[in-house]
């Protein structure tokens, strides 16, 4: 007998969304079953019966899993299985958590755990906007504490016109790749991509999405209604209020603010910490109890201090005004031998950045499950060593947060970099964080433009990259905008609201927030704060140090040449088993790929093998015609004749009569195997067959090409 269950859809941008609940995964806290078009997602969460002791955080869990079956693939590798995670899959993870991590209870401690089981994919329905979904539902209708639901909707941008959820096909020529997550009232997660999308448009584009996810909540309150389980009670955790009141006694409000305001953070570490001992001294042996409440208990008194020296009497920690960018500091060429490098300083953050070039062959290949995404040309990679931070810690390779960072900022630079075939190079681009107070995603986009352009990258527009910071009172109208937050501004806000662009318009966005989500004018106040403020950092920092890309590589980066083939004629060049390329390869020592549309890009640094390497791919492809004049090598002497190598797989007859002008018995008399002669084409003979001399070599010819 089937399972009785509930079935609800909803017209979602011209598809069905429709969601199964109490279908499957029953013993989970709550389940929702998504199909949307043809794809299917699993959303589950489940939380620990009881809160875990010893932490001062909320431990949330979110899991997307990609299932190769769900495209009709076997997993590559020796276990044909899945692994870890796929960068997709981390970021897509990172999306999910952004909008639904503020709406729970800020002093819940029991483990929440939220998986999206991705079963099935249809082109034309993305997986990860269904997942978000099935997330805020299987959440909303759960027992746990939640003030959901969340609703989101991914926008793109076809010839200046808005779609909701693209397709397939509209996501290949979108210039804009938008996703926006709501509540019932506000916006709460902003994450874009986009082609120098002005900000007027990038506006509408968001408060258009946050419109339609309304109609979204409105169908999942319904559900709620009819499925949703009680919440249920948790040990809530707070600081002890005996606690806090002695802790305020022995530091008073103008003790805190004097230890928080601080150019340094080093400072202010320093500060804190002495308070810290001091109450550690006071408490051990009279209140054991409230020993290991000190840490969590002093972060809420600086939290408390910094909002409101922020909120009411407009201070920022260092001193400096609202609207302010720290000292600012750029230069390139740090790194020598390296084929590109720059390094951008703001405040305390400091990243270098190290650009590499190489062949299109050493391009990223990717397996998963988006048809229009098979590799990536364009890589950015982002390091947070602890030494950074001033803090000790073995490096276990790059988290979530590192595999972010380097997302948002290889999104940024993507727009401007030059085609493929205006520049035949993979580029990858690595950010070491040498220094770390605050925003160095956006230090990691500055610093990778400048070593872009330092590698002769001929990318199309200088971009920056700046964050903007939030502290919110009571009422909405109630707020304080924060360019360029530093370390404490983020752990003690409400938003760091990251936006990178040109002169011309947005390249990326990237939202996180502590609140239930912001209002239209701090959203349009936060993207007109980070124009000005990228504007400053491009116009009087980073265009004084390199205005424009390089017009010549490093003489360290490989080059690339680039020949036209008939597409019929890429088998010569190979030869059979790689046999004529490998030699080609072996002689030279380039690299040489060739694209199915006859585009044959010769790679090296020694400008004479390249040349070596073309012209022998010529003669392979090029027919030859009398007066053609060639140089080769003899390879085989017969009788009558002998054959004289052009390329590998190319070779061509001298009759013995046309050796010399004297007249020779022996060609052996006059010629060795390994000889390197010069040769004219005399056309066809009688059979058809080309034919070549020697002795006429010198003669004028129609065109000259030396191997």
């Amino acid at each position: 007998m089937a399972k009785e269950f509930k079935s609800y859809s909803m017209e979602l941008a011209g598809r069905t969304l429709t969601v199964d609940i109490g279908r499957v995964a029953a013993q989970a806290n709550g389940a929702a079953f998504m199909h949307y078009g043809d794809t299917t997602v699993l959303c589950t969460t489940t939380a620990s019966k009881e809160p875990r002791e010893g932490i001062d955080f909320f431990p949330l869990s979110i899991e997307y899993e990609e299932k190769m079956y769900a495209v009709g693939k076997i997993p590559g590798g020796f276990n044909k299985r899945e692994g870890k995670a796929s960068e997709h899959a981390v970021l897509t993870s990172r999306v999910i958590d952004r909008p639904m991590r503020p709406l729970f209870p800020k002093d819940y401690r029991n483990d929440v755990t939220i998986d999206c089981l991705v079963m099935s994919v249809d082109p034309d329905c993305g997986p990860e906007v269904t997942a978000m979904l099935g997330a805020s539902i299987a959440t909303s209708i759960s027992d746990i504490p939640f003030d959901g639901p969340i609703a989101a909707t991914q926008v793109g941008m076809v010839d200046g016109e808005l779609v909701f959820n693209p397709t397939s096909a509209q996501r290949k020529v979108t210039d804009l790749a938008l996703t926006v997550a709501s509540t019932r009232d506000k916006v709460i997660m902003i994450e874009a991509g986009a082609n120098e999308v002005p900000e007027d448009k990038m506006i509408e584009a968001i408060f258009a999405a946050h419109a339609l996810n309304q109609q979204i909540i409105a169908f999942i309150d319904t559900i709620v209604a009819e499925c949703g389980k009680e919440k249920h009670a948790y040990a809530s955790h707070v600081i002890p209020a005996d606690l806090w009141e002695d802790m305020t006694t022995v530091f008073p409000a103008e003790v805190m603010e004097e230890a928080v305001f601080a150019d340094e953070k080093q400072i202010r570490d320093k500060n804190i910490f002495a308070m810290k001992e001091q109450l550690k001294a006071r408490y051990e042996g009279n209140h054991d109890e409230w020993m290991g409440l000190i840490d969590e208990a002093l972060y809420n008194y600086q939290k408390k201090t910094v909002r409101k020296m922020i909120l009411k009497d407009q201070k920022r920690p260092d001193g400096r005004k609202l609207d302010q960018i720290r000292p600012l500091a750029a230069e390139v060429d740090i790194v020598p031998r390296v084929h590109g490098s720059a390094m951008f300083t703001r405040g305390q953050t400091q990243i270098c950045d190290v650009c590499t070039l190489a062949p299109i062959s050493e391009s990223q290949k990717i397996d998963g499950l988006d048809e229009n995404e098979t590799s990536k040309r364009y890589m950015h990679h982002y390091n947070f060593p602890s030494y950074s931070v001033g803090e000790t810690k073995v490096s276990r390779g790059p988290g979530r947060r590192e595999i972010g960072h380097g997302a948002l900022a290889e999104r940024a630079l993507l727009p401007v970099l030059p085609s493929e075939e205006e520049f035949p190079y993979a580029i990858r681009c690595v950010s070491e964080t040498f220094e770390s107070n605050g925003s160095t995603s956006m230090a990691s986009t500055c610093a990778s433009c400048m070593a872009l352009m330092a590698a002769g990258v001929p990318i199309k527009a200088m971009v920056g990259g700046i964050s903007c910071g939030l502290v919110t009172g009571e009422t909405d109208d109630d707020y304080v905008l924060l360019t360029d937050i530093q370390g404490l501004e983020d752990f003690f806000g409400d938003m760091d609201f990251k936006v990178t662009g040109t002169h011309k318009g947005i390249t990326a966005i990237q939202m996180d927030i502590k609140i239930h989500g912001l209002t239209r004018p701090i959203i349009e106040g936060a993207i007109a704060r980070c124009r000005e403020a990228r504007f400053f950092i491009m116009d009087n920092v980073m265009s004084k140090v390199i205005e424009a890309p390089r017009t010549e590589l490093s003489k360290y980066a490989p080059k690339i040449i680039t020949v036209q083939i008939d597409p019929q004629k890429i088998g010569d060049v190979v030869g059979k088993q790689g046999k004529v390329i490998n030699r080609i390869i072996d002689e030279t020592g380039v690299k040489i790929d060739i694209s199915e549309d006859g585009t044959v890009a010769i790679c090296g640094t020694d400008p004479d093998m390249m040349a070596k390497a073309k012209n022998t791919i010529e003669i392979i492809v090029t027919e030859f015609h009398e007066g053609q004049r060639l140089s080769g090598t003899v390879v085989s002497i017969r009788e009558f004749g002998a054959f004289i190598e052009f390329a590998p797989g190319k070779e061509g007859m001298v009759h013995i009569s046309k050796v010399c002008k004297e007249r020779i018995n022996r060609i052996e008399d006059v010629l060795t195997l390994g000889d390197h002669v010069d040769v004219v084409c005399l056309g066809k003979d009688k059979m058809g067959r080309f034919s070549f001399s020697i002795k006429d070599a010198n003669k004028k010819a129609e065109e000259t090409v030396e191997a």
